[in-house]
């Protein structure tokens, strides 16, 4: 492997409420998934999160979840599939022209939390996230959990797909992410993650909380913005991997091409 890309959950702050160090976990990391405001984050924060990413050259991607600030995204919910559609739709187009504003392209989409999860399994949810993502821009890339249902299905949309596996979190024996109601489903300890990570990146292989090697498909790796420590996480994780010679960098289209644009400049101030 030459390189992955790294990605992080950020601009989950909302008012007075701050979560994370987003400034500090940019540095570390290529990809920033950027919450939209329903589950987490507010116009500001998403602005101010845009401009860290930027300066930084951190490719810029919509994190899209259910609409429960109080819950974090992190309740189930049931909605009819044109309802998700037109959520999804909602929040990409918040954080493109946000992009617009600032003079660069959103580069990929990546649902948060419980809608993530759901949609993992779930046919109907996974169909109506992925024709929001291609109806606002077929361009962008679709982040989805290694082997999922999400990812076949971003796929038959004919959206480009970056597979995601994850460092801070523990694995099912079908290669689903362990219930966060399970103690287990959160690995705190640095050298536990860095170890985790590099098992996948030269195997394709993540072992569940079972003991059953379960084989997944490295595009993305994923660290959680708002676990303790993140930036301890991402820049310990990000030295293990350059020692092994693989780079860090955003995900590409298929011609090689990047997703970011070039010629982005800062926004003015208002």
């Amino acid at each position: 492997m030459a390189s992955i890309d790294l990605n992080s959950d950020v601009g989950e702050s909302y008012g007075r409420y701050q979560l994370g160090d987003d400034a500090a976990v940019l540095d570390h990391v290529s990809s920033a998934n950027v919450a939209c405001g329903m589950h987490a984050g507010d116009p500001s924060t998403i602005a101010t999160t845009v401009g860290l990413a930027l300066a930084r050259g951190v490719a810029i991607g919509a994190h899209p979840g259910f609409a429960d600030l109080q819950g974090f995204g992190r309740r189930p919910m049931q909605l009819a599939p044109d309802a998700l559609y037109h959520l999804v739709l909602y929040q990409i187009g918040a954080l493109q022209a946000f992009c617009t504003a600032a003079g660069t392209r959103l580069a990929h989409v990546k649902a948060h939390g419980a809608l993530y999860n759901m949609a993992v399994r779930d046919s109907a949810m996974a169909h109506a996230i992925c024709c929001a993502v291609r109806d606002v821009d077929a361009q962008l890339i679709f982040y989805g959990l290694a082997g999922s249902e999400l990812v076949r299905t971003a796929r038959a949309a004919g959206l480009t797909v970056a597979e995601e596996v994850f460092a801070d979190r523990s694995y099912q024996d079908d290669g689903s992410l362990t219930p966060r109601t399970d103690p287990r489903a959160m690995i705190t300890d640095i050298q536990q993650s860095v170890e985790q990570v590099l098992r996948m990146v030269r195997s394709g292989l993540v072992r569940s909380v079972h003991g059953v090697d379960v084989p997944v498909r490295p595009d993305t790796l994923c660290i959680h913005g708002d676990q303790p420590g993140a930036a301890q996480f991402a820049q310990a994780i990000r030295a293990a991997l350059e020692a092994e010679g693989i780079a860090i960098a955003p995900v590409t289209r298929p011609n090689g091409s990047p997703i970011a644009d070039p010629h982005r400049h800062a926004a003015a101030t208002p």
